[in-house]
């Protein structure tokens, strides 16, 4: 182990000067074109409007209306493939609306307006010994994101976000504004959580909080092959695992075959209280210059992936409460270059179909040249509240990290590779999620999704003018 740390301590010092050439300057963006963070469709807009009131947001969409412009709803923009804005369209950033309205400790609930983040959402519940139930793994992101995305995590109890939506209030074409939940004006519940922002404005949002409990970081090493039967025995089948997540090796030596699991085991210590202090992001240096080395060589990726399993299991044994176990590192992730950019897919498999899924998978990508950087798995279980519900049966999420080339080549190359891995994916009754680029064809999103047509039938009856607009009902509903 100590001649791994000092071997990767020469390799930093030696590699450092190079490292500036893989941090690129952002390109330059009219004051009208906007983009999302994968930065491959830049689009010239109308207007970016704050929304920092109610009425103000509401004079927006009628403005909008009458000027028969229309309307984008926008968050942190994450979303990969154009669902936050729309050519000459009024986008309505949301980061400002982000008050916290008001939260019930003996209910074990909150709600905020929906442009606050799970960050504001923790740090108003951790001083009361409340953790939210679902969400990403990072907490950078909007509420009224999340529900538009239908998002899921690191927890295994509780499936997709839709579960722990009590209500919202939504803003319509027509400047209605409507209460929303299981029970009131519920045809809009499952078409807005997972609608991306195509049915009108989430204004503020009721969800379900959680205890915020202590828990144990467990780690072990398996090979791909073991990972279902782990998982059903040991992390499903234990009812004191709380959370997990899982990596698959993208290194060329191990390549999707190597694999680390981190449980998070409920802890009877009563030292929750010694750890519920909220963590910040500290020392990402290093992991963002690995992954920036891991972008553009072979050996970069083995040595970070060897990295990554020495870090996870120096952490074998460590506490953290559930509301830090939900405050991931982000930062890192980071990166900007004229030439290239990162994108995300995320596959969902059922978890008795993850061996042979993997051996198709790698079949198909090691005949490829497909920058593939880092593969994180979770858990979700079956729901289907939501009309576009990604999770038919009990499923792994594979997110995938891919770095390509922001060229039209690039771009043409990359959308064939991931039709490609689609099509195993649904070969083997999975699907894929929706917020990123729209690579998959039409007929693919028809089988991975099989209530489509019922989405887009519900958009245009519910919004028949069309007000709000997005590239992806451009591409897929249209």
């Amino acid at each position: 182990m100590s001649r791994k740390i000092g071997v990767l301590i020469l390799f930093l010092l030696s590699y450092s000067l190079l490292f500036v050439t893989l941090i690129q300057e952002p390109e330059t963006k009219n004051s009208k074109t906007v983009s999302d963070i994968g930065g491959l469709m830049p689009t010239k807009i109308e207007k970016v409007m704050k929304g920092k009131e109610e009425q103000g947001i509401v004079d927006t969409v009628e403005k909008a209306v009458g000027d028969n412009l229309k309307v984008s709803i926008a968050g942190k923009m994450h979303s990969q493939g154009g669902h936050t804005y729309y050519p000459g369209s009024v986008v309505l950033d949301m980061t400002t609306y982000n008050k916290v309205l008001d939260l019930d400790i003996d209910k074990k609930t909150i709600r905020v307006q929906s442009g606050a983040t799970w960050a504001d959402v923790q740090e108003a519940a951790n001083p009361h010994g409340l953790a939210v139930k679902v969400m990403q793994s990072q907490n950078i992101f909007t509420i009224g994101g999340s529900l538009s995305v239908n998002v899921h995590g690191r927890d295994i109890r509780h499936g997709s976000l839709i579960e722990t939506v009590n209500s919202f209030r939504l803003l319509k074409h027509d400047g209605e504004i409507i209460n929303v939940s299981r029970n009131e004006n519920e045809e809009y519940f499952p078409l807005v959580i997972g609608g991306y922002g195509l049915f009108g404005v989430i204004l503020d949002v009721e969800l379900q909080l959680t205890e915020d409990e202590l828990y144990e970081m467990k780690t072990t090493h398996l090979t791909y092959d073991e990972y279902s039967e782990f998982f059903e025995k040991e992390v499903k089948g234990n009812p004191d695992v709380k959370m997990h997540l899982a990596r698959i090796s993208t290194a060329p030596d191990t390549f999707l075959k190597d694999m680390y699991v981190t449980d998070y085991v409920h802890s009877d210590s009563e030292g929750t209280e010694k750890y519920k202090d909220l963590k910040g992001e500290k020392g990402t240096f290093i992991s963002k210059f690995m992954l920036g080395v891991s972008r553009n060589s072979d050996w970069g990726k083995d040595i970070f992936w060897d990295m990554q399993k020495t870090y996870f299991t120096g952490k074998d044994g460590d506490f953290v409460t559930r509301n830090n176990a939900m405050r991931s590192e982000s930062k890192f992730m980071e990166y900007e270059s004229s030439k290239d950019t990162d994108v995300l897919q995320e596959y969902f498999v059922p978890v008795e179909r993850f061996t042979e899924y993997i051996d198709d998978l790698r079949d198909v990508l090691e005949e490829e040249e497909l920058n593939l950087i880092n593969v994180t798995i979770r858990y979700v279980e079956e729901n289907e509240d939501a009309v576009l519900s990604y999770s038919k049966e009990d499923m792994f999420a594979l997110v995938l990290l891919i770095n390509q080339d922001k060229s039209i080549e690039g771009k043409a190359d990359t959308e064939r590779i991931i039709r490609k891995m689609v099509d195993v994916t649904l070969k083997h009754q999975g699907s894929y999620y929706l917020p990123y680029y729209s690579y998959p064809t039409k007929e693919q999103m028809r089988k991975a999704y099989p209530r489509t047509e019922e989405f887009f039938e519900s958009k245009r009856r519910l919004d028949p003018n069309k007000v709000f607009m997005n590239h992806f009902y451009e591409v897929y509903g249209e």
